[in-house]
Order: structure tokens, then C-alpha cells, then sequence
């Protein structure tokens, strides 16, 4: 073999080398920032807090109300949108449940039906029973509950992220 043949072959590996490893630096600047953007939501604790929606004597016994409390995961500039609310039932034995007003089929917001004593969700058709399970239409699982507790005469929900699925 020549000189310039082995010198050619050398410098034909140098540079793969540098394209590799100037490759690899790159990836890892990109790849690195994108993994953590991906990840860091699945490492933050999520914000929940009680939020009062009314004295306990405001709410009649087998009525379901909607109610509106501000997000525990909103942002302090967040306005208007980090107001949200639930369905809000005192039952007969004065115990409280609280359903989310999101569809557990694609999230829109679902209606009370007092007569028909069933949730509804406009959008496609989606029934829910008074006790949150479902009845008809596309949604995979019951209204997400929400903990209700009374203190100091005022009915609490433990509020957190909004329930999208």
C-alpha cells in the first residue's frame, strides 16, 4: 500500500470520528432539554388544595348545584381560566358528593338534568346515572368524584388539576 493511500485512510477515519462525535454533541444539546421537558411533568407533585364553595345550610338536601372554586394548579396570572367548577349534591343523610363537570370521554362540560336525575354531556351524547356511573354513550369511565368535606360549617372540594382523560 501506498503512503497516501494509508494517510487517506487515516484521515477518512479522523473525520468519521469527528462527524460522530460533533453528532453526538448535538444530539445530547437537543435530546437532553426534550427528555427533561417530557419528564418533568411526571416528577412535580400536583397541587391540591380545599377549596370552600359554600356554608353547608346554603345547599338543599337532594339538590345538585354546580359550583365554582378556583384550580389549585393555576398560575397567578392565569385570570378567568383558573376558575372551575363541580356538581355539587347534598343527599338526603346531609353527606356531600361532588362530581368534576369534565366528560370523561373527551372532557366537555356536563349538565345537570334535574328532572331526568341523569348528567349529560352535549357533545356526543355521553349519560351519566346521579351517582356518576355511566349510562349510555362514548365515555370509558364514571365522572371523576371529587373529596367533599364540612368544616367550620362550610362544605369543602379538595380541588386539583382539572380532570381531562
Amino acid at each position: 500500500m501506498s503512503e497516501a493511500h494509508t494517510w487517506e485512510q487515516q484521515r477518512r477515519k479522523f473525520l468519521s470520528m469527528v462527524s460522530i462525535g460533533l453528532g453526538g454533541i448535538g444530539a445530547a444539546l437537543i435530546g437532553i432539554p426534550v427528555a427533561g421537558f417530557l419528564i418533568a411533568p411526571l416528577l412535580e407533585n400536583v397541587a391540591r388544595r380545599w377549596r370552600t364553595v359554600g356554608a353547608v345550610q346554603s345547599f338543599e338536601k337532594g339538590r345538585t348545584v354546580e359550583v365554582r372554586f378556583e384550580d389549585a394548579s393555576s398560575v397567578p396570572w392565569a385570570g378567568v381560566t383558573a376558575q372551575t367548577g363541580a356538581w355539587l349534591r347534598c343527599r338526603q343523610n346531609g353527606q356531600f358528593e361532588a362530581f368534576a363537570i369534565n366528560c370523561t370521554h373527551l372532557g366537555c362540560p356536563v349538565r345537570w338534568l334535574q328532572d331526568a336525575e341523569l348528567f349529560m354531556c352535549p357533545c356526543h351524547g355521553g349519560v351519566y346515572y346521579a351517582d356518576g356511573t355511566v349510562a349510555a354513550g362514548p365515555p370509558p369511565r364514571p365522572l371523576i368524584k371529587y373529596p367533599v368535606r364540612v368544616q367550620d360549617g362550610q362544605v369543602q372540594v379538595l380541588a386539583g388539576p382539572t380532570p381531562i382523560t
